[in-house]
């Protein structure tokens, strides 16, 4: 099972992420659930970091594991508003689809 913690600031961004385990859904290399959830994840870190003057730290030490810390936003908090909200809605919806598969904790309002 995929365990995911998504903590996010006073304005609704992403302020840290923590995931690790894989889906037993699939073969390794051909987990329907480990894809979609790698594809998320990496697609918000990387658009976030992406943002003028964000400063993330990224930890993946192994396969299987994803944590990242929002340091410093940069420009466009309302944005990054709506990257959690993206990433939030498709993680849910894995976890709806895959019962067992995914595990997802959500912390509102967490200060760093």
């Amino acid at each position: 099972m995929i365990s995911a913690r998504v903590y996010l600031d006073e304005t609704g961004g992403i302020a840290r992420f923590e995931a690790s385990g894989h889906s037993g859904q699939g073969p390794a290399g051909r987990d329907i659930v480990c894809a979609a959830f790698t594809v998320l994840a990496r697609t918000a870190f990387e658009t976030l970091s992406g943002f003028p003057g964000a400063d993330l730290e990224l930890e993946a030490p192994e396969p299987g594991i994803l944590n990242f810390r929002v340091r410093r936003p940069g420009a466009g908090s309302e944005r990054a508003a709506g990257i959690a909200d993206f990433l939030l809605a498709g993680l849910s919806g894995l976890e709806r689809e895959y019962p067992g598969e995914l595990g997802l904790t959500i912390e509102r309002n967490w200060r760093k």
